[in-house]
């Protein structure tokens, strides 16, 4: 079930750099460390996304004892993401490139 989803400037952060790993996919760590936001910012967002099915996650297909380190959660964008990621970012991010609360 879509549900709308509260589009603040580190979710635009989140959602700009799932677009660039839409097939990939992308840990929550190399978001937080790519986008500077906190991870408790961060994986209420995430969690918000997929409930909104704006993104899907799955856990690394990794062995942890052969990997040395925790199996990582993979987010990747979903098709009804990547619309609705695009039409919030034009809707809020205009050609001045600020945020329209930012203006």
């Amino acid at each position: 079930m879509e549900k709308d989803v509260r589009v603040t400037g580190p979710t635009l952060k989140a959602l700009g750099q799932l677009l660039t790993a839409p097939d990939t996919g992308i840990s929550g760590a190399e978001i937080s460390k790519a986008t500077k936001v906190a991870s408790g910012t961060l994986y209420p967002i995430m969690f918000r996304l997929e409930r909104a099915r704006w993104v899907s996650s799955e856990w690394e297909d990794v062995d942890p004892s052969e990997a040395g380190r925790p199996r990582k959660r993979l987010y990747k964008i979903t098709a009804l993401g990547r619309v609705k990621s695009k039409s919030a970012i034009t809707d809020l991010v205009p050609s001045n490139g600020r945020l329209i609360w930012e203006s």
